[in-house]
């Protein structure tokens, strides 16, 4: 069922992002924006956290999810102080950062990558 759970709230956080695409006239870099602070914003109110515990990486993984990381590592930075509630963020979200550039990195020395232009 956990899989289940995980599919079902991930495609739909993904489906919001796609309708908000199609529907409006929404850039594809607000809808991001739009997602990320949606994110941070309902880990703020306590909301987004019970969505993680029952999707777990259905919610940890598309882009709302990535302003949970941002925000939980600033409340809990907060607790040790000012430095490390600004910094706390930047802390919890570095070791996706990382994976990323590290394979995108790859990706490209294996593929060769070219400008459009």
């Amino acid at each position: 069922m956990e899989y289940v759970y995980t599919f079902l709230i991930g495609g739909a956080i993904c489906v919001i992002g796609q309708i908000l695409m199609d529907v409006t006239k929404l850039t594809a870099p607000r809808v991001l924006v739009l997602l990320v602070v949606s994110g941070a914003v309902l880990q703020g109110l306590q909301l987004y956290d019970p969505l993680v515990q029952l999707a777990q990486s259905g919610a940890k993984v598309p882009l709302p999810g990535f302003g949970y990381t941002l925000a939980k590592g600033a409340m809990e930075g907060a607790k040790q102080g000012f430095l490390e509630a600004v910094t706390g963020g930047i802390k919890a979200a570095a070791g996706g950062i990382s994976a990323a550039i590290a394979w995108g990195y790859m990706v490209a020395l294996v593929f060769n990558p070219k400008s459009i232009r």
